[in-house]
Parts: structure tokens; C-alpha cells; sequence
């Protein structure tokens, strides 16, 4: 009987690699990890509580190992080919995001774990962006770029052949997965030598430096791969002394007692050397981030937070306004600042787990339970992304502020047929989670009624 190493076990090994890969190519990575590493310690250590919830609830050893990537693709053929790749390694499109709405022209998923299970032993996830040539007015350049992108093949023969292997024998074997990783990663390594010439390379950047990015290289290579902290406010605050110039404003919500959602922060995209077909020239695109991550907000918490946010950049594109933060913060005020709030009002999602049934005896509701002690409510972990986060992250890095010139145009379906299957609600995913864990836990302490 052939034994299967388990996909989840294929991701670590192909998030190590791919982490090595991008530590000797962009050597501030190995910086940025060393800070991130460095105040994940010191927040440990000055928040013991914190440190002990984080290892109660078996979330503590996924630190270390967290990453996120990101890639962008050019046409229909390389998502459909990307998506068979991740499957490989328990890796699944989650959402569908319209990053038109920000100026810029692609729509993206996050293909990640799904399962809890497979989330705590790695939450490896690769923010996945098409290219969106539909929405360039220059149709002659977005012809010429569709021809450039149809020479290419993102995907080695040999990474093929062993997609091919693992769907049709249900997985690959250890040997069989250490091969797979090697050719994987040939997927997102980068390349100095760019297919176009240097005019096609001013046309495009003309048009957009995502489009210049997407369509004048071999290859999607991975332009950040970004390590998850306890205190973005820290590393934000430290990346000047280690040599690292970081964007002026940490991206998504405020600064709280309680963190919800998804705060980003990066360093400048390098400028790298480049040969046009021989003629030597620069590029931008490849860049360090950071992130941290707070509990996953259910669709009315979401709400809160898409007007809080909406109102913020309001009030900020007003004549005299300087101080985002102050703006960002008041705008948010009224969101409750602690879990059990947020738990009983239903505006985050958790996961429950029971401890002594003794303690249960007289509960006569779930929160009586919590209150005594034999139930506990871990704050599940948001895995996805912010759209509009997603999209500063990538303007301030572009350099396109200026570009952001495409009006929003979602189109979810021509997306999904491009992928080959639905993207997975990522709400019914937390709620399930929510959902199979109480149901769970409270058999488990003799309270199955209460469900």
C-alpha cells in the first residue's frame, strides 16, 4: 500500500523552501524576520496571559511558522494551473476580492487551509491576484500583452507531471512531495532577465506597474512573503533602527486592546536590476511585509468595520485633515474593545473548548458555562484579507498612487471560470468552525441541549 505524506506536511516543506528562496534574494527579509521574531518574544514576555491563551488553545506553535505570500497572474490558463498547484498542498481558493475598487486592475483569492486542524499546523496562505486586461483602455497594449503572456508557461513540465500523480493516485509519496517543492518553487523564483524590451516596459508601466510587473517577466515570482507578529505597533516603530524604512501608515484598523481583523505594514519595493533583452535597466516590485492578525469579525462585526473604515477615508480627504490615526481610532470607538463583548453581541466568530464537566452543573446557558470556567471561547483567527488593506499594501509599493485610475468592476463569475471552481465563502467557514466546536464541547460537558 503506497503511504501519502500529508498535504499539510507538503506545505510546511514548501513554505520553508519558499522562505529560504526569498531570504537569499531579498536578504532585508532575513532582517525583518529577525525584528518580527525579536518582538514576538518581548510581547510574549510582557503579556503572560496572552502567552498562555495562545498555547491553551494550540495556537502558540503556529507562530513561528506563519507566513503569507503573494503572487499575480496574467491569464486564465496560470490561475487554473496555480490552483491545482495548492491542492496539492491543502491549499484552497477562500474569497473573491475586487481590488478594482482601489484603482487597480486585478481581482484576487487567498488560497489557504481550510480545515482547523490544517490551519494549526500551518496557515501558509498565498494571496493570488489575476491581471485584469479587460479594464485597460489602450486595447492595442492589452492585446500585445496577451500575446507576451501566452509564450509563457508558469508551471514546470516536471511540477505538472507530479500534479498530475497526486490527482490521480490521491497524493504523493515523501519522495514523490521533496521532488514537487523543488519544482514548485521554479514557479516563484525571481528572474533578472525580463521578456520584454525596455520601450514594451515603459508602455506597460504607463499603462500600470502591476501590468508591467505581471506581463514582462517569466515568471509570477513571489514580491513579499510576509511573517505574522503580536505587536505590528513595535515592529513599525523598530524598522527605522535596523535599517528599514517602513510605509507612513500601518494599514487596516486601529490599535486595540482586542485585535480584530488584519493590520499590515511593509518596507519600501526594492529597486532591481533588470535586462530588457540585454539593455540593462530597473524594476520595482518586490517588497518586506508585516502583519497582525486579530479575530475574525462575523458579516455584522464586517459591517462595523467597512463603515468605520468608509468614514475614516472620508473625513481624511477633507481640506486640514492631518492625523489619520486620531480619525482612524474615533471612527472605531464604538466597536466593543473586549472579547466577551464582541462574543455576546455576535460581531467576531470564536472556537469553543470544554475543560472540567464538574463546573457545568449549574450553567443553565453558554455563557453561564464560560463564566464558570467550563467552557472556554478562543477568539478565532481572521486567515483572510482586506481588500482595501490589500490594495494600499500594493500602491505604496508600486509606486502607483498616481495610477489609480480603473473604476470599480467586479466580476466574480468571469474570476471563478478563469480558476475552474467557486471560491469558498470565507464566513461560512468560521461559522462552521464555531458551529462543530460548541456542538462539540458542549456533548462533551453533558450539555448537548444547550446547542
Amino acid at each position: 500500500m503506497t503511504t501519502h505524506m500529508n498535504p499539510d506536511k507538503i506545505r510546511t516543506l514548501f513554505s520553508q523552501a519558499m522562505s529560504d528562496m526569498y531570504r537569499a534574494e531579498v536578504p532585508q527579509y532575513g532582517t525583518l524576520m529577525e525584528l518580527v521574531r525579536d518582538v514576538n518574544d518581548a510581547a510574549l514576555k510582557e503579556n503572560p496571559a496572552l502567552k498562555s491563551r495562545l498555547e491553551a488553545a494550540g495556537e502558540l506553535d503556529r507562530l513561528d511558522v506563519e507566513r503569507h505570500g503573494a503572487i499575480r497572474l496574467g491569464t486564465a490558463q496560470e490561475l487554473a494551473a496555480i490552483r491545482r498547484m495548492f491542492a496539492v498542498m491543502g491549499m484552497f481558493p477562500v474569497s473573491y476580492y475586487d481590488l478594482s475598487v482601489a484603482g487597480i486592475p486585478v481581482h484576487s483569492t487567498a488560497f489557504r487551509p481550510i480545515e482547523q486542524a490544517s490551519l494549526q499546523a500551518n496557515p501558509f496562505r498565498v494571496f493570488t491576484s489575476l491581471l485584469r486586461l479587460d479594464l485597460v483602455e489602450d486595447r492595442a497594449l492589452a492585446e500585445k500583452s496577451e500575446q507576451i503572456l501566452s509564450k509563457r508557461q508558469i508551471v514546470t513540465d516536471g511540477a505538472f507531471a507530479l500534479i498530475d500523480v497526486a490527482e490521480k493516485q490521491g497524493g504523493l509519496t515523501e519522495e514523490q512531495a521533496h521532488e514537487f517543492v523543488q519544482e514548485a518553487l521554479e514557479t516563484f523564483r525571481w528572474h533578472r532577465d525580463a521578456t520584454v524590451d525596455a520601450q514594451t516596459y515603459e508602455q506597460l508601466v504607463a499603462a500600470h506597474r502591476l501590468i508591467a510587473d505581471v506581463v514582462s517577466f517569466k515568471g509570477p515570482h513571489i514580491n513579499h512573503l510576509t511573517p505574522r507578529t503580536l505587536d505590528i505597533d513595535a515592529v513599525q516603530a523598530q524598522m527605522p533602527s535596523r535599517g528599514i524604512s517602513p510605509k507612513a501608515v500601518i494599514e487596516g484598523p486601529p490599535h486595540r486592546k482586542t485585535d480584530i481583523l488584519l493590520r499590515q505594514t511593509s518596507f519600501k519595493a526594492l529597486d532591481e536590476e533588470v535586462l530588457f533583452q540585454g539593455v540593462a535597466g530597473s524594476h520595482t516590485a518586490r517588497f518586506g511585509e508585516i502583519e497582525q492578525r486579530g479575530v475574525a469579525l462575523t458579516p455584522a462585526g464586517r459591517e462595523f468595520y467597512d463603515k468605520a473604515l468608509t468614514q475614516t477615508r472620508e473625513a481624511a480627504s477633507k481640506p486640514g485633515a492631518d492625523n489619520y490615526t486620531a480619525l482612524l481610532e474615533a471612527a472605531f470607538s464604538a466597536l466593543p474593545d473586549d472579547l466577551e463583548t464582541l462574543r455576546q453581541e455576535r460581531l467576531a466568530f470564536f472556537r469553543y473548548r470544554a475543560t472540567d464537566k464538574t463546573l457545568a452543573s449549574k450553567a443553565t446557558n453558554v455563557s453561564e458555562l464560560i463564566a464558570s470556567g467550563a467552557l472556554i471561547a478562543d477568539p478565532q483567527i481572521y486567515e483572510d484579507f482586506l481588500p482595501v488593506s490589500a490594495a494600499g499594501i500594493f500602491q505604496s509599493n508600486l509606486g502607483a498612487e498616481d495610477q489609480s485610475n480603473y473604476s470599480a468592476s467586479a466580476n466574480q463569475d468571469a474570476f471563478e471560470a478563469a480558476l475552474g471552481t467557486k471560491v469558498i465563502d470565507e464566513m461560512a467557514l468560521y461559522a462552521q468552525i464555531e458551529i462543530d466546536s460548541l456542538t462539540a464541547a458542549l456533548a462533551q460537558l453533558g450539555q448537548g441541549h444547550l446547542c
